[in-house]
This record gives structure tokens, C-alpha cells and sequence, in this order.
């Protein structure tokens, strides 16, 4: 394993880091206050637009995507340090690049998936920025960690499939620009696999029998980035049998394959995320004084610095290990990596947020530092993807199946 950045790598982050500190670092607190003046709060603020023409025109657009027919073509192990540098500023670098979820997944998914007329009418607006798209799988009346229990049906009627379901935390509904929903659900809840019940669907938003019921929030913040999360309820909402994505009965496969790639992208961002607490934590450190001396020289603190560094680097050489298995033998053969990293990451940065809003204090916890924004992304990505405790479970099985 050679983790050290190729030419095209290097050239990228230097183009990236020179992008957020010209660009996207100063537009943070221009975001908040034009976003306080707009009707909505789901509008984009006009910065946002300025960011993502300026980084269309350096080149720094749809990276994540390894299909060079779509986009960058670069590998996961070229991406992962693109992806931490954006992850400093979760709530306007990915969407300024068009690396934001959950748009990435879905384009992902179209781009594998889809037929030549899916990927003209959905994906190529969605690769130029045009658009927005949600994926709606999670249900509130069931454990949607098992995803052989979502209850949403998809029906036959002739040349339409008819979809009736509630669901919830649904990425990207809230934005005025999302066009289309990705809707998982059951056309064949009665078949003898459980795992081949499911298909997807496209479902425009506005197709009668779409109703968004309200926003979601995600410890009292709207969450954005990724277009708000929403409640949305299908009632007999009516699309044509072409809508299928992939098979009858392949739902189950395609939301495993959308779902890998996302995980290590969001573990990826993440440790850009615990890297901007590292440096706010420092700064904080040598310029506060309590009990007559700097924050810095006070052993807790020094502790907490050199634990989370120690971290970081524990972390990201996990991540690179996964992005190079999945580049070399797959997702398949990275499967056990994708889930130790989907743990490990999401704990590990919470306890570094956590220490650095506890060295802020009350302003740890206010709208004037990003780190209650940091936190509340963070610890949601316990949740999202996947509960880290099934992933727990999973690994260990596969652990011990060398014993038995």
C-alpha cells in the first residue's frame, strides 16, 4: 500500500486548499446572514451560486464521481484527500464542488444503474448542478436499520407502478430545487427472500399523490447542506413502469451498492471535520488564559491535543486502506474495512468535537463557532447509513466465522 498523493492528487488539493481559503472560508458567515434575509430557509443563499460557478471554472466539480464519463475519474484513494479538505467546511465546500449528499449517491447510482433515458432526464442535470434528488428509504414505523422492513408498496397497474408508503429523515426533500426522489419499497412483500422484495423507483417531486409533510431537524438545526431531511408521504402517487430502477426485486442491491461508496465518503469528511476542530482547539489553547496561565499550558488540554492528533492519523490511514481496497479488489473485499471505518469514525471525531466545544465553552455551543454544526453532523452519522451497532454485529460475525 503506497498512500503517498500521485501528481493529479496533489495538484487537486493544491487547487482545493488554495479554493477554501479564497473562496469558501470567508463565505461561511456571508452564507448565515443571507440565509437569515431569504423568504425561505431552504433557499440558497446567492453565495453559494458564486461558489460553485468559481469552482466549476477550476476544475474542482463532481470528484467524488470514479467514472471519468461523469466525472473527475479519479480513484477513492485519489478522492479521500479532496474529500477531508471539503469536510472542514461540511455545510458549503460539498456542495460547492457538487460532491454534496445525498445527490452523490444517487448520481452514483443512476450512473451504475440506470438506462439511457434515466441518465438523460435525471443525471445529467444532476451533474451540472441543475437539480436536487433525495432518496427516500427510511421509515418511521419501522426499524429501517433492517431494510427488509420497509413497508412502502410498489405496485403493478398495468404500464404504472403505484407507491404508497410514509417516510422520513429523507435527504435533499426540503431543497426547491430537488426534482426527484429515489424511492425504495416493496413490489413483492410476499417472496421467499426477503432481500429480493424490494425495487426502486424514480418518482418526481411533483407527481400527484407526493406530498412533503414537513422538515426534519437534526438537533434543532435544518441541516442545508444536504437540502434539509423531510417526512414525505406516498398516497397512491403514479409513475410509469419505466421509472424502474434496474430489475424487479434488485432495490435491496442497488441501495448496498449506493451505500458503500457513501459510507467511506462521509468517513472521509469526516476526518477533515475533526481536523478543523484540532485547529480551532489550538487556537483557542494559545489564546485564552485561565487561573494565570495560557489554556495551552494546562496538562488537559495538552492531552486532549495530542489524543486527538494520535487519532486523526490512526484514522485516516484506515480510511486510505479502505479507499485502496475498494480500488484494487472492490467493495466487496473492502466490505470489512468499510464497516470498521463507518465505527470507528464517527465515535472517534464526536470525542474530538466534543473536547474542543468543551475548550470554547459557551461559545463551544453558540451559532458563532461551526462546532455544535460539527457536532450534531457528526454524531448523526452513528445513525445514518447504517447504526453503528449493526455494523458491530456484522463484523463480529464475520470475525468469528474463522473459529467456528
Amino acid at each position: 500500500m503506497d498512500f503517498a498523493f500521485d501528481a493529479r492528487t496533489e495538484e487537486l488539493r493544491s487547487r482545493l486548499l488554495a479554493f477554501m481559503d479564497e473562496y469558501v472560508y470567508p463565505a461561511e458567515a456571508v452564507a448565515r446572514e443571507q440565509r437569515a434575509a431569504l423568504p425561505s430557509p431552504w433557499d440558497t443563499p446567492p453565495v453559494v451560486e458564486e461558489l460553485k460557478a468559481e469552482a466549476r471554472r477550476q476544475g474542482l466539480w463532481n470528484l467524488f464521481l470514479p467514472d471519468a464519463e461523469y466525472g473527475a475519474g479519479l480513484t477513492n484513494l485519489q478522492y479521500a484527500p479532496l474529500a477531508e479538505i471539503t469536510g472542514r467546511s461540511p455545510q458549503l465546500a460539498p456542495l460547492a464542488t457538487n460532491c454534496a449528499a445525498p445527490d452523490t449517491g444517487n448520481m452514483e447510482l443512476l450512473a451504475q444503474f440506470g438506462d439511457a433515458w434515466q441518465k438523460k432526464q435525471w443525471l445529467e442535470p444532476l451533474l451540472a448542478g441543475e437539480i436536487r434528488s433525495a432518496f427516500a428509504m427510511t421509515e418511521p414505523e419501522v426499524a429501517s436499520s433492517d431494510a427488509t422492513n420497509i413497508t412502502t408498496r410498489i405496485e403493478r397497474d398495468g404500464d404504472e407502478y403505484v407507491i404508497t408508503g410514509r417516510k422520513w429523515y429523507i435527504s435533499g426533500a426540503m431543497h426547491p430545487d430537488c426534482a426527484i426522489f429515489i424511492v425504495m419499497g416493496k413490489t413483492d412483500p410476499d417472496g421467499p427472500d426477503p432481500h429480493r422484495q424490494q425495487s426502486m423507483v424514480l418518482v418526481p417531486r411533483d407527481t400527484p399523490g407526493v406530498t412533503v409533510a414537513r422538515a426534519m431537524q437534526v438537533f434543532g438545526y435544518e441541516d442545508h447542506a444536504h437540502g434539509g431531511h423531510a417526512e414525505v408521504v406516498f398516497d397512491h402517487a403514479r409513475v410509469p413502469v419505466s421509472h424502474l430502477v434496474g430489475e424487479e426485486g434488485g432495490g435491496f442491491a442497488i441501495a448496498q451498492a449506493r451505500l458503500g461508496p457513501g459510507r467511506i465518503h462521509h468517513c472521509m469528511r469526516l476526518i477533515g471535520m475533526a481536523e478543523r476542530a484540532i485547529e480551532l482547539m489550538c487556537r483557542r489553547a494559545v489564546s485564552r488564559t485561565a487561573f494565570g496561565k495560557p489554556l495551552a499550558r494546562q496538562g488537559v488540554v495538552q492531552n486532549w491535543i495530542a489524543d486527538a492528533r494520535v487519532t486523526v492519523e490512526q484514522l485516516r490511514l484506515l480510511v486510505l486502506k479502505t479507499a485502496w481496497l475498494m480500488d484494487t479488489v472492490g467493495n466487496r473485499g473492502a466490505h470489512t474495512e468499510i464497516q470498521a471505518i463507518k465505527i470507528a469514525t464517527p465515535r472517534a471525531v464526536v470525542d474530538i468535537i466534543d473536547r474542543a466545544i468543551q475548550l470554547y465553552g459557551a461559545g463551544g455551543v453558540s451559532q458563532d463557532y461551526p462546532l455544535a454544526e460539527l457536532y450534531a453532523a457528526a454524531r448523526t452519522l452513528m445513525i445514518a447509513d447504517g447504526p453503528d451497532e449493526v455494523h458491530q454485529q456484522s463484523l463480529a460475525r464475520r470475525e468469528l466465522r474463522k473459529y467456528l
